[in-house]
């Protein structure tokens, strides 16, 4: 049964998308005598940890109990005490742990101080499901710069807009509506400035509770009209925009709500840096063409979202998702590794983790 119990416990966690950022996702499912008597996740950045959440849930007394959580649990003062503490409290008996926490401040120490205190852990339970959960976390707290995906809409022969520039919609509504589960998920949410002036994207999230990611716009020369939507939405959803250039255009975009940052140079890789510098610890790229090529051959991509609709558009002129100058050789492709294949409606999503 413990494998169900940690199941039960990553169905939890996943309940805080959206809304711990940038702390982990976190479940935890208490049992005693076979039945869960207490459960929890982390429900928010600055409340209850899962652990501390379950007990204060729990229907009887925990002592002896057996606790399932996704996440080895914190030994540090943070915004709430260590989870430890409250695990030997309770009298809690046994600890089965899915993921270690790469976090220095953990590192081991919490399953260590655990055990010196006599409970016993049990490690690895359903580990690659509840790594999978943190990928954003585990890279966010060693990198210290946001875990970036990649995503757009294409059709079967690879084109995300015909020759004229069409592109709503190359996918149907369900694909549609499960980019609103990742914009619910990522922190932010990027564009470049042919993206906005093409389709003007709110770039929001339509899912509630409302919790939509920051959006930023690179736009090297402030081409962005004053009446589009998201100068328009900027004093609502936080908006920044990256910038080469300043002037009146600037002070109308501060004016309108908008941040500007006026960069030297506005590469991607210097975008991320502010973005870690910030503590956005990830970000959705639905740029166009050239956007993706540039995050590409800086080497910056760690997960690709293919939406691929059985459709057929050809045409010299229409654009495929990847610009740039490409690759020269086979040999030298970016591949992606853990490719899974969901099919939504009549199309497909595509995803994986770049080599």
């Amino acid at each position: 049964m413990k494998e169900a119990w940690m199941q039960r416990a990553i169905w939890l966690a996943k309940k805080g998308e959206g809304m711990v950022s940038p702390n982990p996702l976190v479940g935890c499912v208490i049992v005693k005598d076979g039945r869960i008597i207490g459960e929890g996740w982390h429900e928010a950045y600055g409340k209850l940890h899962a652990e501390r959440n379950a007990l204060a849930h729990c229907v009887e007394d925990p002592k002896g109990a057996e606790m399932y959580v996704t996440l080895e649990p914190c030994c540090h003062y943070g915004k709430t005490p260590p989870c430890t503490e409250a695990i030997l409290s309770a009298g809690i008996a046994k600890v089965y742990v899915g993921s270690f926490d790469p976090n220095p401040k953990v590192a081991g120490g919490g399953m260590a101080r655990l055990r010196e205190a006599g409970v016993e852990v049990v490690t690895g339970v359903e580990q690659a499901a509840c790594d999978a959960l943190n990928e954003i976390f585990f890279h966010f707290i060693q990198k210290k710069t946001p875990f970036v995906a990649m995503k757009y809409a294409m059709t079967l022969d690879g084109k995300i807009a015909t020759a004229t520039g069409e592109s709503q919609w190359v996918t149907g509504e369900e694909a549609r509506n499960h980019v609103q589960l990742l914009r619910k998920r990522y922190s932010a949410i990027l564009v470049g400035i042919g993206t906005a002036l093409a389709d003007d994207p709110l770039l929001t999230c339509r899912i509630a509770p409302s919790c939509n990611p920051l959006r930023v716009l690179c736009d090297r020369n402030l081409r962005i009209p004053l009446e589009s939507k998201l100068v328009q939405t900027a004093k609502e959803v936080p908006l920044l925009v990256v910038t080469e250039t300043g002037g009146e255009k600037k002070a109308a975009l501060e004016k309108a709500g908008a941040e500007v940052l006026v960069l030297p140079k506005v590469t991607m890789g210097e975008v991320v840096m502010e973005l870690g510098k910030r503590n956005i610890d990830s970000l959705l790229v639905e740029g166009g063409s050239q956007i993706h090529g540039s995050f590409l051959s800086e080497g910056l991509v760690q997960k690709v979202y293919a939406y691929v609709a059985p459709k057929l558009l050809g045409g010299e002129k229409a654009p495929s998702p990847v610009g740039g100058a490409g690759i020269g050789r086979m040999a030298e492709a970016l591949c992606l590794q853990q490719v899974s294949v969901t099919p939504l409606g009549e199309d497909f999503l595509i995803t994986g983790s770049v080599k």
